[in-house]
């Protein structure tokens, strides 16, 4: 008999995130289609395929606020899509806030991810 382990794609999202707190893209990277599209903040700019996004985890620091930090991350939702919840802060949201990322799943591999953040706020951190 032999036993299939399946990973819910909640826990997909996480060990994503764990990926990024290691600045381990390849792990990141490993859990996306190839032709996945990155929409980020502001809904306006929208990265297409691996290579393109890979080439902004590159230079991640350049598009966070100075000291950017994530306090927590939750997940809702499993199967095709996962939303996480993120509370961070920075030099100049010292109390906080939270942006949302929708992630859209094909199978068990991420083809779309978006960012949802108060715009406003973010650009004044920047």
């Amino acid at each position: 008999m032999t036993i299939v382990e399946t990973v819910s794609t909640a826990d997909i999202v996480a060990r994503g995130w764990e990926a990024v707190g290691r600045g381990d893209w390849d792990a990141l990277l490993a859990d996306y289609v190839e032709d996945m599209v990155f929409i980020m903040p502001g809904q306006n700019d929208v990265l297409n395929g691996k290579p393109a996004f890979r080439s902004a985890l590159d230079n991640l620091g350049a598009a966070f606020p100075a000291g950017f930090e994530i306090s927590s991350i939750r997940q809702i939702g499993d199967g095709a899509e996962v939303v996480s919840i993120v509370e961070w802060k920075s030099e100049k949201v010292p109390d906080g806030s939270q942006l949302s990322v929708l992630f859209k799943f094909d199978g068990d591999k991420v083809f779309e991810e978006r960012w949802f953040v108060d715009t406003e706020q973010w650009n004044a951190a920047l």
